[in-house]
């Protein structure tokens, strides 16, 4: 051993040049209990793919909704957009069609009695925002 080469229980730091056992987050001497690094990867690798699968499908649920939010978007500014002569009331249903021109017009003209190029039907909610409303719904609503 060299002359500067403390022993291995005497805890000497070299860069500041003095002994400082006491001031360590963990015991130094002999008979303390010798520090294990346990194997923690199997619990790592298990709630990774948990933590993994959880962000997945909240990713997927908030895409979903974004999806439907520009939908409902798209579906607004078509039926803004389209030509009519009458002031939409709040609640009601209205059709969308295509006239000749290829040009969108809405109506309150229920497809079942007409030939028109039917887009789709929609009701105007509390907010002023245009619904697209289903075929089942719309079935519901006519009779």
């Amino acid at each position: 051993m060299s002359k500067n080469k403390k022993p291995d229980q005497v805890v000497f730091n070299e860069d500041t040049q003095r002994y400082d056992a006491s001031l360590k987050p963990y015991a130094t001497n002999v008979g303390a209990p010798a520090i294990k690094v346990t194997d923690n990867s199997t619990w790592k690798n298990r709630n990774i793919l948990k933590a993994n699968t959880q962000i997945q499908a909240k990713y997927l649920e908030l895409k979903a909704a974004y999806d439907k939010m520009m939908e409902e978007l798209e579906y607004n500014n078509l039926v803004y957009n389209a030509r009519y002569n009458f002031e939409p009331i709040v609640g009601d249903t209205y059709h969308l069609y295509r006239d000749k021109k290829e040009k969108p017009f809405l109506s309150i003209i229920a497809p079942s009695d007409c030939n028109f190029d039917f887009i789709g039907s929609f009701k105007l909610n509390s907010e002023f925002v245009w619904k697209k409303v289903s075929d089942h719904d719309n079935r519901l609503t006519s009779h």
